[in-house]
């Protein structure tokens, strides 16, 4: 608490000393690391004649359709609007005071509709103050600083989707508190340092309150200089770096007294429990070829959670760990191949609850604008081994569109 209290009152004595560093109004794109995009431009902006107040508009969507052949089932196909989204970012009053909301509209977004849940239309709400180039503070709702895929836009990736691992091992938004001291050049050795204490619920939570918290602490290294357009924040070397480009990063998390089964994401625990993540990236960008690897880990001391109503009903948090590793080459024609590999082992104290993965998936992408407007295929084939010694494969072959400012 004495902490907590030490950081509220440093954050308070640099909003009082706001009016004395000047930021000049074009560095004022919205550049933040605690909410990175992908956007060709800079959507549809609308600035004060006083310069007091700044609106960008932006938008994005994902159709897809996907033909699926899970083993042991007919086979089947799916028309979806994955994503559609709403941004509005700017600042107000003061270019060091901005802020981010970011709206989604489509089922698989907003999820099913259920009596005393709430609606997760609010993805993001959060204000930043910016006192200099280096330094930012968040207070509110968006991603914590965690593993490289998760925190890049869903619209910014080279596949359909992020990965197994990430679907099974990553940490999520969350409300709370961030701070990032960014310390980035173009050809120099570059570093970002960003920490996060948040309440660990993930977001729009709203049942109750408790004493735990989530911890967030992340440090990045850039050996050879930061990448073209900010190219950590998106796949594929669609700048084309003319120097090769190295990021390698490392995030550890606690969330202390978590109240569901992947932390900020899952159905609710039948008791609490306290997890730990670790999450480490590599990314590797030179001349349109594009290399990603990453390591992401789950540990909880006991992670099955009974019912203490009923022993015989359980639900359990997914420790474990996985791979992953992604290979890429844009042409100059704007076509870009994919290969990925993702290698995914549960603990053991939950094997005989989910199996063990593999998935291999081949993508080709048609880049018509960028990341912003894009035409994507995939096939994707999940090898799955269970605790009885038996095996399943599924596949599903995906055509998507990829639109938005």
């Amino acid at each position: 608490m004495k902490k907590l209290i030490t950081f509220l009152l440093l954050v308070t004595t640099l909003f009082s000393s706001a009016q004395e560093v000047k930021i000049p109004l074009k560095d004022n794109d919205l550049k933040l690391a605690a909410l990175p995009y992908y956007n060709y431009g800079k959507g549809l902006g609308i600035t004060s004649p006083d310069s007091l107040f700044q609106l960008n508009i932006r938008f994005r969507m994902q159709n897809r359709v996907t033909f699926i052949q899970n083993e042991g089932d007919n086979a089947a196909y799916s028309g979806e609007i994955r994503r559609l989204r709403l941004r509005f970012d700017g600042y107000v009053g003061n270019p060091h005071f901005l802020y981010v909301i970011q709206l989604s509209f489509a089922p698989g977004d907003v999820g099913e509709i259920q009596e005393g849940e709430n609606i997760n239309i609010i993805r993001d709400a959060a204000v930043f103050y910016r006192p200099n180039k280096h330094w930012s503070f968040l207070f509110g709702q968006t991603k914590l600083p965690g593993n490289r895929q998760r925190v890049n836009s869903s619209g910014a990736l080279q596949m359909t989707d992020r990965s197994i691992n990430n679907a099974r091992f990553n940490i999520d938004r969350d409300f709370g508190f961030q701070a990032y001291y960014l310390n980035e050049n173009k050809n120099q050795f570059s570093y970002n340092v960003k920490t996060a204490i948040t309440t660990g619920e993930g977001r729009n939570w709203t049942k109750s309150a408790d004493d735990g918290v989530a911890l967030t602490g992340k440090l990045e290294l850039m050996p050879f200089g930061s990448f073209k357009k900010d190219g950590t924040n998106f796949e594929g070397d669609v700048a084309r770096e003319e120097k090769p480009r190295l990021l390698l990063s490392g995030a550890f998390h606690q969330n202390n007294l978590a109240r569901r089964t992947q932390g900020q994401l899952g159905n609710d625990l039948y008791e609490q429990k306290t997890m730990k993540s670790v999450l480490l990236d590599a990314m590797l960008k030179y001349n349109g070829w594009a290399f990603m690897s990453s390591y992401m880990s789950r540990s909880a001391k006991d992670p099955i959670a009974y019912n203490p109503a009923d022993i015989t009903k359980f639900n359990y948090v997914p420790v474990g760990n996985g791979m992953d590793y992604q290979l890429s080459y844009v042409f100059r024609s704007n076509y870009e191949i994919i290969g990925r590999f993702s290698n995914q082992n549960m603990h053991k104290d939950i094997k005989a609850l989910t199996p063990d993965s593999k998935q291999y998936s081949l993508g080709l992408t048609k880049y018509l604008w960028e990341h912003a407007f894009k035409l994507q295929g995939e096939v994707t084939l999940s090898d799955l081994d269970y605790f009885n010694g038996t095996n399943k494969q599924n596949w599903y072959v995906r055509f998507q569109i990829e639109m938005g400012i």
